[in-house]
């Protein structure tokens, strides 16, 4: 299914499926580097708490953003917007690409990271992301190497934003997709088992595969108010098993992100808090029924208008948008739970 059909049924992000037909990378990796970003530079940022950006956006009225004074952060790393457009044939973005930045702003910003100005101050970092295909190249080193070169940017701007706006508060860690594969990475370098765990309220990693063994010292979350743990999920129509996606024999954690509890693997779409689809200012509520198989996460298709043009079985595009209300709530749930309030 071509991404154009895609959007005409529901716009969630910008990232592209691995159907699509996106350009590969020309040449070798290295022949043409972005320059670093300097994040002192607030436009390196795709989102601050202090200033007016898409992450402060908010689908119904009675939702509040409350970054202004809320005692937690959102380092939030965005997934792929870099998907093979004209002009995007090298190995890494340049967050000198107007148009790309405002794509990201437009979609992930806009349609994931604003789930969280609920719960805490979001920052989104504008990174050198890799190129869609690193994900799907035979050119295994130089995708290596892209993606090498992104996560050099998401670690020097969670530094920056360590050394400069964290100020020893909790915070969270939102990602998606190829944020995900960075994520994990910094949970890792930075957070796992080092002195700023104890700050750590929740992981959400969705998009990605992350066994549940991955860190050392922080746990797959079991239940919805359990901090100091990471929630994971890849979302598929039920029924579907995607051979190159499908590791039965593995332990990859799949959080169900309705129920949020383990011993509760599937729920009934009337327990569901609802999700934003193409109308950002509308929350279908009830959308999706929900299973664990395996290692994916099973929802029947759902009805909107226009799902008639959902042909894809993949719903990555829509793991946090299929649920955008039940993330929201439930930040908010582990942000309280964190602080210690009833």
């Amino acid at each position: 299914m071509t991404d154009a059909t895609f959007f005409k049924g529901f716009i969630f992000i910008l990232l592209v499926s691995a159907s699509s037909c996106a350009s590969v990378p020309r040449g070798t990796y290295g022949h043409d580097i972005p320059v670093a970003p300097d994040y002192s530079d607030p436009a390196n940022w795709a989102a601050l708490p202090d200033r007016l950006d898409s992450a402060d956006a908010v689908p119904i009225r009675q939702w509040e953003d409350v970054q202004a004074n809320a005692a937690v952060d959102v380092f939030f790393i965005h997934p792929t917007t870099y998907t093979g457009k004209s002009g995007q044939n090298e190995w890494n973005a340049s967050l000198e690409d107007a148009k790309l930045n405002a794509s990201t702003d437009k979609y992930p910003i806009r349609y994931q990271a604003s789930i969280f100005n609920g719960a805490g101050k979001v920052y989104a970092p504008r990174y050198r992301q890799a190129h869609l295909n690193c994900f799907f190249t035979k050119k295994s080193s130089d995708a290596s190497k892209a993606l090498d070169l992104a996560y050099e940017d998401v670690r020097a701007a969670f530094q920056y934003y360590l050394d400069h706006y964290n100020q020893g508060r909790p915070f969270i860690i939102a990602t998606h997709s190829q944020g995900t594969f960075h994520g994990k990475r910094l949970i890792h370098d930075f957070i796992d088992g080092t002195p700023i765990q104890k700050q750590l309220v929740v992981a959400y990693l969705p998009g990605l595969t992350v066994p549940a063994n991955y860190f050392e010292h922080i746990p797959p979350c079991n239940s919805p108010d359990q901090t100091d743990c990471f929630c994971s999920w890849r979302t598929f129509k039920e029924g579907y098993i995607p051979k190159k996606l499908h590791f039965p024999d593995t332990n990859i954690v799949v959080t169900n992100p309705v129920t949020w509890d383990a011993a509760l693997p599937t729920c009934e779409k009337e327990t569901q808090l609802g999700g934003v689809l193409k109308d950002f200012e509308k929350v279908y509520p009830k959308l999706v029924c929900t299973s664990i198989h395996d290692d994916l996460l099973w929802v029947k298709k759902p009805k909107f208008p226009g799902s008639f043009l959902l042909t894809t079985r993949n719903y990555h595009i829509a793991d946090y948008n299929f649920f955008y209300a039940d993330v929201r709530h439930n930040a908010q749930v582990r942000v309280k739970a964190y602080l210690g309030k009833d």
